[in-house]
């Protein structure tokens, strides 16, 4: 998968693409973390889901132009589903990013694309 550098509240994210059909079916899927300070994000995506999740994750939605549309906190693994209806992408994080990044709707990632 591709990988970007997204900033924020001047936090840098080293961010996976899943914007292929397998990418994006996979996810996270099997894994069993997500190191802190990196994510992945899903697009076109605007629901999750958490099956065969190992660990609980932040979701952020997001428009076209990577500003927050919805933040899920805490999505529990196995159970939880989720869905932004509008969004773009599905930013997953590992658990608790949002709270340590401070994010709020409304706000706008910036990114690094030349990596």
């Amino acid at each position: 998968m591709r990988m970007e550098k997204f900033f924020i509240n001047g936090a840098t994210l080293e961010v996976e693409l899943a914007d292929n059909f397998f990418g994006r079916l996979r996810g996270l899927m099997f894994r069993r973390r997500l190191p802190e300070g990196c994510g992945l994000l899903l697009a076109p995506c605007n629901s999750v889901h958490m099956l065969f999740m190992r660990f609980a994750i932040d979701v952020i939605y997001l428009d076209e132009n990577f500003r927050i549309k919805k933040i899920v906190r805490d999505l529990t693994p196995w159970l939880g589903m989720s869905v932004c209806f509008g969004a773009w992408g599905a930013l997953e994080l590992p658990c608790g990013a949002a709270k340590r990044l401070k994010l709020a709707v409304g706000q706008r990632f910036t990114r690094n694309v030349n990596l």
